[in-house]
């Protein structure tokens, strides 16, 4: 079992790889063991492109050696037509014996029948090997899978006195209220090309004026997503710039394929849940929410929520608006000179 978990840590660290390029695939690790070596490993690079299984076979030079080894894969095999042939069918059909898998496939179309076809064709199937660090590596795709929803990252910065913002006149407005400096500022952007979607509200929009896209690392820009009811917002703000796609909820307009996208809601109804409703149906796999209070609190209040960033900076603002209050199990804490992040989850 100890051999087990060595090389299922591993797959766990090459599916990492991926992070940021296969949604709203998850991400997938594989291993090939020949006699206690490596022989053959791989993850899946890209949405639409050869699953980390393929790609581990075809990294073997002698394919022989295949019917005497052992793959290792984070997430059970595929047995379904998409993209790309099951990967189920092909490990059957290069012979391998021993198949060891971290965690199940919750996508109804595989959902123990990768597993079973690999039985039924007389392969050794071992399971749930490293399974909750498997899980916690697809929290996203597990959480899109399972609750019918993206994974939702609370994310805010306050002061040392627990502010987001200070009173501002609107001849202010146009540019954040910096609380924390340039290397908690990279960890967002970080954040940013990892996730799908990203979310503010009318008045961080307006205030503001965010632009919500990967400037400061490598990676994707996230679908950018405002809630404007009456479609008050004006159109030189970056967020309609069109340097990358913007969604706007609100409740006069819809004109879903343009740039910015419109989308009409139901706002005499709670609003969170058919945002998340259509966002699932997009394959919108995770959404940061980056304020401010009131929409953050619109999270909150019902529960839904599964992470929370919070970014502690070293300045105080003495008033303003209050940061909103989060309740969690702390799972991580991070520095970042004089700036520090705290992060909850939800464990409800």
């Amino acid at each position: 079992m100890e051999q087990h978990s060595f090389f299922m840590e591993r797959c766990i660290s090459l599916a990492k790889k991926g992070a940021g390029h296969v949604s709203p695939n998850p991400m997938v690790g594989c291993v090939i063991v020949h006699k206690g070596v490596v022989i053959g490993e791989g993850y899946h690079e890209k949405h639409g492109q050869a699953h980390a299984e393929v790609n581990a076979i075809n990294s073997v030079q002698n394919k022989e050696l295949l019917k005497e080894s052992t793959l290792y894969v984070s997430l059970e095999p595929c047995a379904h037509f998409g993209f790309t042939p099951p990967c189920s069918d092909l490990i059957i059909k290069m012979g391998i014996p021993r198949v060891v898998i971290g965690s199940g496939d919750p996508n109804e179309k595989v959902a123990g029948k990768g597993i079973e076809r690999l039985k039924m064709a007389g392969i050794e199937v071992t399971q749930g090997v490293l399974e909750s660090q498997c899980r916690e590596l697809n929290k996203r795709f597990f959480t899109f899978q399972e609750k019918k929803r993206p994974f939702i990252i609370l994310k805010w910065a306050e002061t040392k006195d627990g502010f987001i913002d200070y009173p501002r006149t609107s001849r202010e407005f146009g540019q954040p209220s910096w609380i924390t400096g340039e290397k908690a500022l990279r960890k967002v952007h970080e954040m940013r090309a990892e996730e799908d979607a990203i979310l503010v509200g009318t008045n961080t929009a307006l205030k503001d004026n965010p632009s919500l896209t990967v400037r400061l690392c490598e990676g994707r820009n996230p679908l950018r997503i405002v809630i404007d009811n009456r479609l008050q917002l004006p159109a030189s703000l970056n967020l309609f710039d069109r340097k990358t796609q913007t969604l706007v909820f609100n409740s006069l307009k819809n004109q879903p394929d343009g740039n910015p996208a419109y989308l009409k809601l139901d706002f005499e109804k709670e609003v969170v849940p058919q945002i998340l409703s259509y966002l699932h149906s997009r394959n919108i796999l995770s959404l940061i929410v980056e304020g401010g209070r009131k929409t953050l609190e619109s999270f909150i209040m019902p529960g839904l929520w599964d992470e929370a960033n919070r970014f502690v900076g070293n300045k105080k603002f003495m008033n303003g608006t209050k940061a909103p209050e989060i309740s969690g199990v702390i799972v991580h804490k991070e520095k970042f000179e004089a700036d520090k992040l705290i992060i909850y989850r939800n464990l409800h």
